[in-house]
C-alpha cells in the first residue's frame, strides 16, 4: 500500500496522485480507478491528448448513448466511454501547471449558461 501519495492535479470528477515511494501514478475518475506505472502513465497521457472528440460524436450521432468518445483497455471485451466535457476534464488533470493545453475550450465547451451582455 502507498504510503506517501502526493496529489499533482484535481478536477471535481477526480484526482491525479503519484507514490513517492513506488512511483505508481494513480487516477481517480467519477466511478473508474487506474493505476499506472511510469512508462503506462506517459502512453495514456499521449493517447488522451491525441483524442478527436469530433471525429467520435460525428461517429455515433444517431446513437442512443450519452457518452460517444470510447478509450480502449488491454481487456478486449471492456471499452471505457466518456463524454466530451469528461475528456477535458481528464486532460486538466493531466496537464501541469504552466502546461500549454493546445486545444482551447469554446463556449460550448462550458457547461454554464453565459448571458453575453
Amino acid at each position: 500500500m502507498c504510503k506517501r501519495i502526493k496529489i499533482l492535479s484535481k478536477v471535481s470528477n477526480g484526482e491525479l496522485s503519484v507514490c513517492e515511494c513506488c512511483g505508481i501514478y494513480h487516477l481517480e475518475f467519477n466511478n473508474i480507478y487506474f493505476e499506472f506505472t511510469h512508462e503506462q502513465y506517459h502512453h495514456f497521457k499521449n493517447y488522451l491528448m491525441t483524442i478527436e472528440e469530433d471525429y467520435w460524436e460525428d461517429l455515433y450521432a444517431n446513437a442512443s448513448v450519452k457518452r460517444k468518445i470510447p478509450i480502449p483497455s488491454v481487456q478486449e471485451n471492456l471499452v471505457l466511454m466518456f463524454n466530451r466535457e469528461e475528456i477535458l476534464q481528464l486532460r486538466l488533470l493531466f496537464c501541469k501547471r504552466g502546461c500549454v493545453y493546445q486545444n482551447y475550450i469554446s463556449l460550448k465547451d462550458i457547461d454554464y449558461k453565459i448571458f453575453l451582455n
